[in-house]
């Protein structure tokens, strides 16, 4: 367990250092001991003997640097609208602010409106006693500047915080074959496989600055040869499995490949509302675990309907996942509370956010817990992450059940429950999630639906559980 500049636990991240982050590995995105050479258009190359700005000539020179370094070539237009990770103003975040900064003041803003990841904290919605909100107030001593300078560079709005920006609620949903720069590894694994846009998984700043060029340097999972499949996985479980377990396995194993998942056409046969929070759960398990950037689902996602098997490299591998081996993976999840066997404080649900149909699914279960149990109030803080949009949404789809959430103490925040537990005080919180990404990267606690339930209910984990 390793601990970040702001001198929080960030839990376990067992691939860091085997992974490129750029949702594809070196080698197979076109990594080279020497160089590639990009060759610019007219209009690239005024831009870099410095005929539109010294800013916009640096921002260039970067891209085209990142470019080289991976292979490509040439660099492409972006299309869609952008999306960023880069979400927490901090005194630890200052060479990015700077790099904002030089880019506003130079007048500069990205060739379409974009949205950004979830702000660390959500007063109003999960509320924090005094030594927790001085914490924040130390750590992200910076958030009036950060937001500040995104609405100047053209961010969308001031409510346009989430790191599910794709679903329709929030609005920025790019279409099939979009090229786009990226930097929410969750996101960009969501619109690479279930949309079928294409994007690498861009550094912070990087994405950034090719959102200020509108352009992006071709190379990995921008190019048809990086989108094919290094590994075949074979699901044989005999029910649905847990996204989030699946995910987790496939990224282990398949570190920064491209999976072409087959078997699960029999629990999840198309793309739809009702499936699409599944499959949101299962890349973001995937890419916390191995920083895949793409996944095909035979029969399912439309690039794998499209091009069935071919999409399969020569001379692939095989992995084969049945209910023995989502165990195995499971039981190998590590504790990293403080109180090994402790009761948890709180209850974490959605990350990356939920959909409207995982809040309603959600919602539905709790208050039917609830009044079987006869109780009138949750027996531990509960927390469902989502934007404000997805909130409302949820509200004004299944009012009753919102209002009876409410009744019970549930809460519903806009902020990311990750970076919320990564504060030295908040890390010492026992956290209960239902999320593969918030455990590998701080120090809550993974457990089933069905035991979170129980948890919800009654404050206590089942004895089997702790």
């Amino acid at each position: 367990m390793r601990r970040n500049q702001l001198g929080g636990q960030i839990g376990t991240d067992p691939v860091f250092a085997r992974a490129s982050h750029t949702g594809r590995s070196p080698f197979s995105a076109g990594f080279q001991h020497k160089r590639s050479q990009i060759k610019l258009r007219a209009d690239e190359q005024e831009v870099l003997e410095g005929r539109r700005g010294d800013i916009l000539e640096k921002a260039l020179r970067s891209v085209i640097d990142y470019g080289e370094i991976f292979g490509a070539t040439r660099l492409v237009e972006l299309q869609g609208a952008p999306h960023h990770a880069a979400s927490w103003g901090s005194d630890g975040n200052e060479p990015l602010l700077r790099v904002y900064r030089d880019l506003a003041e130079a007048g500069l803003k990205t060739y379409a409106p974009f949205t950004t990841d979830p702000k660390p904290t959500d007063p109003k919605n999960l509320p924090v006693d005094a030594e927790e909100q001085a914490m924040f107030d130390t750590i992200y001593n910076r958030m009036d500047e950060l937001e500040a300078l995104n609405l100047k560079l053209g961010m969308r709005g001031e409510l346009d915080w989430s790191c599910a920006c794709y679903l329709p609620e929030v609005g920025n949903t790019p279409e099939f074959g979009d090229l786009l720069a990226w930097s929410e590894s969750s996101a960009v694994t969501y619109v690479n496989s279930v949309i079928g846009a294409r994007t690498n998984r861009n550094p912070h700043g990087m994405a950034m600055l090719c959102s200020i060029l509108g352009r992006a340097p071709m190379f990995g999972l921008l190019t048809d040869e990086g989108r094919r499949s290094t590994w075949l996985i074979e699901v044989s479980t005999t029910k649905r499995p847990h996204p989030q377990i699946l995910g987790s396995a496939i990224g282990l194993m398949a570190v920064e490949e491209v999976p072409f998942i087959a078997g699960m056409e029999r629990f999840i046969p198309r793309i739809d509302p009702t499936t699409s929070g599944y499959l949101k759960d299962l890349g973001a398990a995937a890419s916390g675990n191995g920083c895949a950037g793409l996944l095909h689902l035979e029969g399912v996602t439309p690039e794998a309907v499209e091009n069935g098997r071919d999409l399969l490299t020569k001379g692939y591998r095989t992995y084969r996942i049945d209910d023995v081996e989502l165990d195995r993976v499971h039981a190998d999840y590590p504790n990293l509370w403080k109180l090994k066997h402790g009761s948890p404080k709180r209850v974490f649900l959605g990350c990356p956010h939920l959909t409207v149909e995982q809040m309603n699914e959600w919602g539905r279960r709790i208050v039917a817990a609830m009044e079987k149990a006869g109780r009138s109030r949750i027996g531990i803080p509960t927390y469902l992450f989502g934007s404000p949009q997805v909130r409302d949404a949820f509200e004004k789809k299944n009012p009753e059940v919102a209002q009876k959430m409410r009744q019970y103490g549930v809460s519903i925040p806009a902020n990311c429950p990750m970076m919320w537990c990564s504060t030295p005080v908040d890390d010492a919180q026992l956290v209960a999630t239902d999320s593969n990404k918030s455990r590998i990267y701080t120090t809550s606690r993974f457990f089933h639906d069905d035991v979170l339930l129980e948890l919800i209910v009654t404050g206590e984990l089942p004895e089997s559980s702790r």
